[in-house]
């Protein structure tokens, strides 16, 4: 069963969201971000440009875009669609709803912003996943 896990209280989504992904591929995690277009084309920008001396190995598809096979092992990929992505070990959720096929994924992370609307759409996923059955990890983020 997928493991949940929503991150409250990040002051800044797009950075945290760099942060974990360092932090993912660091261990050796493959991982996919899902959510809305411009986010992922902000997060995109954002993973060139967080660590003037890290990069963080990342590879963005459109929609129906298949990636060459030279590129297929990329640790990170960005998608509007999950059951696009390239991997499924873990699933880190920037969208406002709970992304289709989030249950063939070892792990969903959930990043939560101080934003009152944010928080809202947060609180309905947490009870979307709360009845399916699926326990949930709960982590404040410390400013």
């Amino acid at each position: 069963m997928t493991r949940i896990s929503f991150h409250f209280n990040v002051p800044d989504r797009l950075l945290y969201a760099c942060r974990l992904l360092r932090k993912a591929t660091r261990q050796g995690a493959r991982v996919t971000a899902t959510g809305p277009a411009p986010l992922l084309a902000e997060l995109d920008r954002a993973l060139w440009t967080f660590d003037p001396i890290e990069f963080v190995p990342h590879l963005r598809l459109a929609p129906g875009e298949t990636p060459p096979a030279r590129l297929r092992a990329t640790p990170v990929c960005l998608v509007g669609d999950p059951g696009a992505g390239l991997h499924h070990d873990v699933l880190v959720n920037l969208g406002v709803e709970p992304p289709a096929g989030f249950e063939s994924f070892e792990r969903l992370v959930e990043i939560v912003s101080t934003d009152e609307a944010d928080r809202l759409a947060a609180r309905v996923r947490w009870k979307h996943y709360s009845a399916r059955g699926y326990e949930i990890e709960r982590h404040e983020v410390e400013a």
